[in-house]
């Protein structure tokens, strides 16, 4: 075959890809984990500026529409994630997560042709059906309900669909799996907040937290539980990686 037509050849797809890419094109496939507005509230050249971190180009990052569109996203739950520091705390940790709500949802708004807001699996569906990938907001860090029901609801209705309970450090109410160990898992209040998460229809999201939060966790929830961005500790040993003892029980 002479060189020309050989480099013309379309090589033969790989027979799991063409499988993979035809079950893509009638299930969304939906990421758990972005922190893309974290990282648009961080920018160096013009922070928070939802604007001018254009999404039409290749960014700096990991996220723009065109690896998105690449990836077959289907569905993305945008992270509204706040670092637990004292940094923040001196901001007010619900008022950040307010402003990183804020961000996320105009992200969506400004995007309209290929992003749409979801607060629900009904809206997942039909932005899949729309061609759009839907969007869903999830809280990473129960610092930022600052010990309060009252704000964990007030965030819901603002359209947080999960909440990670604890981030990286140790909570009032929930050990964290890179913080200090004070609780021994949840105390009385940290498992008040998993029930007020299920009668909301709020996911847990044990990434982040101690086992001893994951077990307790799974003991008190009425709802199947999600590990947002985790990895088995049997495969990688990592104090954030989930062990077999707990993801034997999550069939259950």
């Amino acid at each position: 075959m002479p060189a020309v037509a050989q480099r013309a050849a379309a090589p033969a797809q790989d027979p799991h890809l063409a499988k993979a890419l035809k079950v893509l094109t009638s299930t969304p496939l939906i990421d758990g984990h972005n922190d893309l507005p974290w990282a648009i509230r961080e920018s160096k050249t013009a922070p928070s500026d939802v604007e001018a971190y254009d999404l039409r180009q290749r960014t700096a990052g990991h996220t723009d529409l065109a690896r998105l569109a690449a990836g077959r996203l289907g569905g993305q739950f945008w992270s509204v994630y706040i670092p637990g520091d004292t940094s923040i705390a001196r901001q007010g940790y619900a008022k950040v997560q307010l402003e990183q709500i804020d961000i996320a949802r105009r992200v969506m708004a400004t995007y309209p042709e290929r992003l749409a807001y979801a607060s629900s699996a009904a809206d997942l569906r039909a932005a899949f059906q729309r061609g759009r990938i839907g969007g869903v907001l999830g809280m990473e860090g129960g610092h930022a309900i600052e010990n309060s029901l009252g704000a964990l609801r007030a965030f819901y209705d603002l359209g947080a669909r999960y909440m990670t309970l604890t981030h990286n450090q140790t909570l009032d109410w929930a050990d964290a799996a890179t913080g200090v160990q004070r609780h021994g898992g949840l105390t009385a209040f940290g498992k008040e907040v998993v029930r007020e998460m299920n009668r909301l229809g709020m996911l847990v999201d044990l990434s982040h937290v101690a086992p001893s939060v994951m077990s307790q966790a799974l003991d008190v929830s009425e709802a199947p539980v999600i590990f947002s961005h985790s990895n088995a500790r049997a495969l990688a040993d990592h104090p954030r990686n989930v062990p077999d003892s707990i993801l034997k029980r999550l069939p259950k």
